[in-house]
């Protein structure tokens, strides 16, 4: 990792809590009236900067906009023993006036971020202390299984079971933030319950319509005649209120100037800022929801006694009933498959009777246009998107590429580009996606994949095999400007035998670093191009939108840059920084926001997603300024919402993701927060982007 790396000498003292300890003050979110009393061991700062704001007293920390600034605390040899604990704690205080995003790592032996340690995340507020917590994967089993977040305690660290007999380090780090940050190490401390197994929570927890049991909010629903009343009043208050004014029947600026059209969408530089154009030649944002859907699920199977009803055989709603089978992670206790359940099906079902599907496909597009949305973006129902009348996208992802053996990533492995199965799977696929949609004019154009292993790829080529479609490539390319494996092991330091056991060097170097950075523009250059073309050979008027970078090397996104329409990132920040992207090493290319969002715990959901706000109410603060910020920097043109509604609370049955990020709640009742200030800050979006241009301009 780059930036600080402060690592700090910890005296270590056994306590037990009692009701003056002060930690018990942070421990109070475990809900100690209900929950055994937790013992702990604490730590005191015994080295560092102390510091005092606003009256709080701790270790100042700042932390440097570099990628993943962290600072670490080092155990002695031979390690830590923690067996006697279920978690560790850090309680910090954040000075500034903006929220903090903040991570912690524990680690064993070899830990590098992916293998040999546990991650957790959280938010500190402004002016205010949070307690960063990590629960251990020690490998027992967790009782509430298949949920990324749970009731009652903080959720298990994400990565593999940790040896809690040989803890090495934990830090506390920020991930790419994008100024620089200060933070007050008040405590750090370990905790355990008395009962390793208690779930935290009473049995059942979930009711009926699929919310938290014992917890009660505004809004939430009590009976089937509140849902559906909540249907009725929708409608007249979506008859009244209609569009937002000043837009063309695309979601484009009716009132402001007009440009060719061309009867496609298309993108055009205006005073310096990019911008999509509609085929009526009205400027536009796309501004859009992503899974507008009714899809989500949650596993039962194994789980009957957390609900209070499940519909029986003689119950209509007993077509809500699926199958799960293949879960990415979190539904090891059930070898990945198993029964499912949509309450959110269920409750459509409640609120509008057997005619639901077409009831829920027609509110889609009023709802979005009342709130101010002009795109049904990506992963969304066909029919939705058909019935809205609404600007669209659509995507198809690679399945059947040979991947690159030697590598890693969070959803798979990088695809090795190079195999001939990649430029077939490409026609194939692409040719599949475009039959559909190349002839509507409504649709903005395409992504391809999704959150792709960009950082993977380097390190997997040279760890992959002889033979490898990837590897020969490498070797082809340094060939050329080496001739000899003598002259690449002078310019990397190496001692590698053949080009067959060409290896990285324990130290890399300036010329390693040098050919691997070309190397990766090579790849990304072969993936983007390649999938260009097949894109204008089947669909030659609409828009190539890119692969959606997660991770996003600058090689791969300068390749990206070079070939796609529109660069996509999947940007879960809290703001588009205003100069990332522009100047002598960004690019000049539109982009647009795939994935965004932000989440809060007032509402009786137990994980906030990956952008944590502290209410509704600042939740929709955070969306405002999200969408400020998009629409003023020079190379956005649009940001997509993930998602339209929340995720089960049991957690969706794929990845146990069971986030606070919907518009829409699981009873289908929208967040009035969230949708009074969408369509609030939206109804300006268009007039502030051409101000802040104009203002701009030389």
């Amino acid at each position: 990792m780059t930036g600080i790396f402060l690592c700090l000498t910890l005296a270590m003292s056994l306590v037990s809590g009692t009701d003056t300890d002060p930690l018990l003050a942070t421990q109070e979110l475990f809900d100690l009236a209900q929950s055994p009393q937790p013992e702990c061991m604490v730590f005191n700062f015994s080295s560092g900067r102390p510091a005092e704001h606003h009256g709080v007293k701790g270790l100042e920390v700042l932390f440097s906009n570099v990628q993943w600034p962290n600072v670490t605390f080092q155990a002695p040899d031979p390690g830590w023993r923690w067996n006697e604990f279920q978690g560790v704690s850090v309680r910090l205080y954040n000075p500034g006036d903006r929220p903090v995003d903040v991570s912690m790592r524990v680690d064993n032996k070899g830990a590098d971020g992916w293998q040999n340690c546990n991650t957790s995340s959280g938010s500190v507020p402004p002016h205010g202390h949070y307690d960063l917590q990590l629960r251990f994967n020690d490998g027992t089993p967790e009782p509430l299984w298949g949920m990324r977040g749970v009731p009652g305690m903080p959720p298990r660290g994400e990565g593999a079971r940790l040896d809690l007999s040989q803890i090495t380090a934990f830090q506390v780090f920020l991930s790419r933030p994008q100024q620089e940050q200060t933070l007050l190490f008040e405590r750090a401390s370990l905790f355990r319950w008395n009962n390793a197994s208690a779930t935290g929570v009473p049995m059942p927890f979930v009711n009926r319509f699929g919310q938290y049991i014992h917890a009660d909010w505004p809004g939430k629903v009590k009976d089937e005649t509140d849902l559906r009343g909540r249907a009725d009043v929708e409608r007249k208050e979506l008859a009244s209120r209609g569009n937002l004014p000043g837009r063309d029947r695309f979601g484009g600026w009716a009132d402001g100037p007009k440009l060719g059209a061309t009867g496609w969408f298309r993108t055009e530089k205006v005073d310096g800022k990019w911008w999509m154009v509609t085929p009526a030649g009205s400027l536009f944002l796309s501004f859009g929801v992503d899974c507008v859907g009714t899809w989500e699920q949650t596993f039962v199977e194994k789980r009957q006694d957390w609900f209070e009803w499940l519909p029986g055989d003689d119950d209509p709603l007993k077509e809500f009933y699926g199958q799960g089978n293949g879960a990415h992670s979190m539904a090891d206790s059930i070898g990945g498959k198993g029964r499912t359940f949509s309450f959110y099906r269920a409750n459509l079902f409640r609120k509008y009777g057997e005619t639901w599907p077409e009831q829920w496909r027609m509110s889609v597009g009023p709802r979005l246009k009342s709130w101010g949305f002009n795109t049904i973006a990506n992963w969304s129902q066909d029919d939705a998107a058909k019935a809205s009348e609404m600007p669209y996208t659509a995507s198809t992802g690679l399945q059947k590429v040979p991947t690159i053996e030697g590598a890693r990533g969070y959803w798979a492995k990088m695809m090795d580009v190079y195999d001939p199965a990649f430029a077939a799977e490409a026609t194939r696929a692409i040719a599949a996606m475009t039959a559909s949609h190349a002839s509507n004019p409504l649709c903005l154009g395409y992504f391809v994949d999704n959150e792709l292993a960009w950082e993977g790829v380097n390190e997997g080529v040279l760890a992959s095999k002889p033979g490898q479609p990837a590897r020969t490539a490498l070797v082809e390319q340094l060939l050329q400007k080496y001739a000899t494996i003598e002259l690449l092991n002078s310019a990397w330091g190496t001692a590698c035998a053949s080009w067959d056991s060409l290896a990285a060097p324990a130290k890399p170097g300036a010329a390693y670093q040098s050919d691997m950075s070309a190397y990766l523009y090579h790849f990304a250059l072969r993936y983007f191009t390649v999938l260009r073309d097949e894109i204008r050979r089947c669909a030659p008027n609409h828009l190539y939108l890119g692969c959606r970078f997660a991770m996003a090397p600058d090689e791969a996104v300068r390749a990206c840059a070079e070939t796609a329409d529109i660069v996509s990132f999947n940007l879960y920040y809290r703001e588009i920084p205003a100069g990332k992207w522009t100047g002598p090493n960004g690019f000049d290319r539109p982009a647009i926001v795939g994935e965004f969002h932000f989440g809060a715990l007032d509402r009786g959901m137990f994980h906030p997603g990956l952008v944590r706000a502290q209410s509704q109410e600042d939740r929709a603060r955070c969306l405002s300024h999200y969408l400020e910020s998009v629409a003023d920097h020079p190379l956005f043109v649009g940001c997509h919402w993930f998602q339209y509604v929340d995720e089960p609370i049991t957690g969706r049955w794929y990845d146990g993701e069971n986030y606070n990020i919907g518009l829409v709640d699981i009873t289908d009742t929208p967040y009035p927060e969230m949708t009074t200030q969408a369509s609030s800050t939206l109804s300006t979006i268009y007039p502030r982007r051409m101000k802040h241009a104009l203002d701009n301009t030389p």
